[in-house]
């Protein structure tokens, strides 16, 4: 990934916010990475070199800078459109794929060899995928010392070091200190064990209400919660039960709160968070982009930072669509809500509000949905799915492009094309996906004497839209949500 080094220089000395996340100066004298917005010094032109990523940097023997902090920069996923197979494999890395397997294995999993694999990564960040790996793990305990009084063992395992001893030498090797000699005094108290609170930055603006009203009208009783402008949900992983607590922080950043027993849990959870609230959007991309328009560009106006919701679980989402066909969202809560009464496992620890995990493949698999007032059609859609998912637990993976994800969606129980392209915006998230049969975007999309495109008619328009369809999806849903919500027709208007 080229970078003009005139430019960058340019960004570095006017401390431009907009670049921060967007490159990274390695200081030749010092030997330190810093973010553009970096307090310190500015050095001068030929004592720099810039890199595209913060794994970049470090792989090419600089260090974090402990002023400007680069594991706070946020994360943006604007270069992923460049390589959609980059994108598969860095979601499989944040989800602890190198963690289970090597670069071959991961390779396998997006489709290409090894070889290519490792180009398209130096080309497009300049980092091996061992090397994203490895700065994701660093950065993430140098967040939690920073920002938690966690016990340096918990933080070993919560970042996704294997050992105390492998951390401290990693830490050693890079900071040329150890991780204890960088506590901030005003660390945040980790209370019990398992328990954090960290911050997880992005790129503002953010608008944090719209994305309330939509996890708000779905939540499932029981399983999740809004309140006071607090998201929470009750989560099951690896047969432990937990709770999360998101809300808004000062700075650009959400606030989280968990509280689960394993610790080396803690990346995977966090990579769900980031993409549950999109925290790798950069909006200024997608609203360049879609204000070119002549109906989205008023209603990218009216909501900056509009995001794209993501899915906490991807059996989860799917039972929650194929509940949602031909009925409003507020049935589909319901019925989701009884389905995990009546199945879900309770939750083991103690909350003064959800009381349960979402059911597992296998429990539903095997069980009488149709005695929960469903019809019998859909009932053995659940049932088949269950059996699917708990048959192959990697159906829901990132690893696939979007037409061959969308393909093996679409050969799964009860999953049509428009449930197909929602599990795709959703859970995998593909900002090109488009459910263009959805009757709400058909009806936002109306004339102004009510007459509403086909979805082939819908179609064609949203080709000026890519790559990011799926936000074009999100403002038009967003501007209806007051009649969508009572459509009977469509789940996720």
């Amino acid at each position: 990934m080229d970078l003009d080094h005139d430019a960058c220089y340019r960004a570095i000395c006017a401390r431009d916010p907009r670049f921060d996340g967007r490159l990274f100066t390695g200081v030749k004298t010092t030997g330190i990475y810093c973010r553009p917005i970096c307090p310190a010094r500015t050095p001068r032109r030929e004592k720099v070199v810039f890199f595209p990523s913060a794994a970049a940097a470090q792989e090419a023997g600089f260090r974090p800078c402990l002023r400007c902090r680069p594991e706070t920069a946020p994360e943006l996923g604007a270069w992923r459109g460049a390589s959609n197979t980059v994108s598969r494999a860095l979601s499989l890395i944040e989800m602890g794929a190198l963690d289970e397997g090597g670069v071959d294995a991961l390779a396998n999993r997006v489709g290409v060899g090894e070889r290519q694999l490792r180009r398209l990564f130096l080309r497009h960040l300049g980092a091996s995928p061992v090397a994203v790996a490895q700065t994701r793990r660093v950065l993430l305990a140098r967040q939690l010392i920073g920002e938690t009084s966690m016990p340096m063992t918990e933080i070993a395992l919560a970042s996704g070091f294997g050992s105390l001893r492998r951390f401290n030498e990693t830490f050693q090797a890079l900071y040329q200190r150890p991780p204890s000699a960088m506590r901030r005094a005003e660390a945040v108290d980790a209370g019990a064990h398992g328990e954090a609170t960290l911050l997880l930055r992005y790129r503002p603006p953010y608008d944090w209400p719209a994305m309330l009203d939509f996890l708000r009208a779905r939540a499932i009783k029981g399983v999740e919660c809004v309140e006071n402008g607090i998201y929470r949900r009750a989560i099951a992983l690896h047969g432990e039960h937990g709770t999360i607590e998101v809300e808004p922080a000062e700075g650009n950043a959400l606030k989280v709160r968990l509280r689960f027993a394993r610790l080396s849990d803690y990346p995977n959870i966090i990579a769900r968070l980031r993409r549950v609230f999109d925290l790798a959007a950069d909006p200024d991309a997608v609203t360049l982009d879609l204000a070119k328009d002549s109906i989205l560009a008023a209603l990218v106006a009216a909501r900056p930072g509009l995001r794209l919701p993501g899915a906490w679980d991807g059996f989860e989402l799917a039972v929650r669509a194929i509940l949602g066909q031909q009925v409003s969202v507020a049935s589909a809560a319901t019925m989701a809500g009884r389905l995990t009464a009546e199945f879900g496992e309770k939750l083991r620890c103690a909350d003064p509000v959800l009381t349960h995990v979402f059911p597992e493949p296998a429990a539903l698999a095997e069980a009488d949905l149709a005695r929960l007032g469903m019809t019998r059609r859909r009932a053995e859609s659940l049932s088949k799915l269950a059996a699917s998912v708990a048959g192959d637990p990697h159906i829901f993976s990132t690893g696939r492009s979007l037409d061959e994800a969308l393909a093996q969606l679409r050969a799964l129980p009860g999953v049509g094309e428009w449930t197909a392209q929602y599990i795709a915006l959703r859970l995998l998230r593909e900002p090109d996906a488009f459910p263009a049969s959805d009757i709400g975007l058909l009806r936002a999309m109306a004339t102004s004497d009510g007459v509403r495109p086909t979805p082939r008619q819908l179609l064609a328009r949203a080709e000026n839209w890519r790559p990011w369809r799926a936000y074009a999806a999100q403002y038009l849903w967003t501007a209806d949500s007051s009649r969508a919500y009572s459509d009977p027709r469509s789940e996720n208007a």
